[in-house]
């Protein structure tokens, strides 16, 4: 599958097989995840996986709205690192990106548990929180998203998108 292909069909899916991702299969989601640019290449994230069913089990409670993380078949936990660059955020999340195409290709499917929240200080320490609490994560790392992994067990049409012209502005933005 091409990149394009990958984008196009990646639909957020939450019903998994009961069958396990084999280790060169997750090895290459890790590795898409691990080779996603950073802003003046500095190690500004850490990925965590996680293929432990007590541990995927645990981090159901990270957000309310993660039960699907419990028929998983692996996690990859994404954190950012504030202390050795200013683009943690947009690193950790254009690795969490990588990450999800990388499944697709991969025939695996995904679903997004967004965990940093970057309008309630609160909320986001508490979701950050758990996830520290279950995975050892040290302080210095903000937990921006877990991302679900396992086969489809189940199929969704392409997304309806907003006519590309309402959206996209050549050389500058009109209305």
């Amino acid at each position: 599958m091409d990149v394009l292909e990958a984008i196009k069909n990646r639909r957020e899916i939450t019903k998994y097989q009961d069958r396990i991702i084999e280790k060169d299969v997750l090895e290459s989601v890790v590795d898409a995840t691990y080779f996603a640019p950073t802003g003046n290449n500095l190690p500004s994230k850490d990925i965590i996986v996680v293929t432990e069913k007590e541990k995927l089990v645990a981090l159901k409670d990270t957000t309310p709205f993660m039960p699907w993380i419990v028929d998983a078949k692996a996690a990859v936990v994404i954190t950012g690192r504030p202390d050795i660059s200013k683009y943690w955020l947009q690193d950790s999340s254009i690795a969490s990106g990588y990450c999800w195409l990388e499944a697709v290709n991969q025939g695996l499917c995904g679903a997004f548990g967004a965990i940093y929240h970057a309008e309630d200080a609160e909320e986001s320490e508490r979701r950050e929180g758990h996830a520290r609490d279950v995975l050892n994560i040290p302080n210095d790392r903000r937990v921006v998203a877990i991302i679900g992994l396992g086969y489809p067990a189940e199929t969704k049409p392409p997304k309806k998108h907003i006519p590309k012209e309402e959206i996209v502005h050549y050389q500058s933005f009109s209305q």
